[in-house]
């Protein structure tokens, strides 16, 4: 289903640019569509949004993207990540998938004004593997050596 050319294609492009503008008529809904882009508001909004784009994986793990990476192999998706967890925010963290892994691709264009308080949690980050009573464990502190 995804490969090589639907990330770094037109249809990875074309689902951004839906999003910015679905945000933007949502915002202007009284707004004749032909003028959008005349509009010097409108442009001026779709320009201000944040655009955040997940990645679900078969296995239920999800990963929300930062940065595609501009890498020579193309048998993989290969992209920095946005990272969940305090621990991983030091850094980057590049993370690669077998296209054959990814179930579904979210692109969400949101205003920074208008952002969620409670974001979607990314469970390519888990603080510790699930418990048989369906709760994640904490991880065990680590000790400074």
């Amino acid at each position: 289903m995804f490969n090589h050319d639907w990330f770094h294609g037109p249809a990875f492009q074309e689902q951004q640019h839906e999003a910015v503008s679905r945000c933007g008529a949502t915002h202007f809904p009284d707004m004749d569509p032909e003028k959008y882009e005349s509009d010097k508001k409108f442009r001026k909004f779709c320009e201000e949004l944040d655009v955040r784009i997940l990645v679900y994986l078969r296995d239920g793990f999800s990963y929300e993207v930062k940065q595609i990476a501009d890498v020579s192999s193309k048998s993989h998706l290969v992209f920095e990540c946005m990272p969940v967890d305090e621990h991983y925010k030091v850094g980057a963290f590049v993370v690669s998938l077998p296209f054959d892994e990814i179930v579904r691709v979210e692109v969400f264009a949101v205003h920074p004004s208008e952002k969620p308080e409670d974001v979607p949690l990314i469970t390519g980050f888990r603080a510790g593997p699930d418990t048989s009573d369906g709760k994640q464990q904490e991880p065990t502190p680590q000790k400074n050596r």
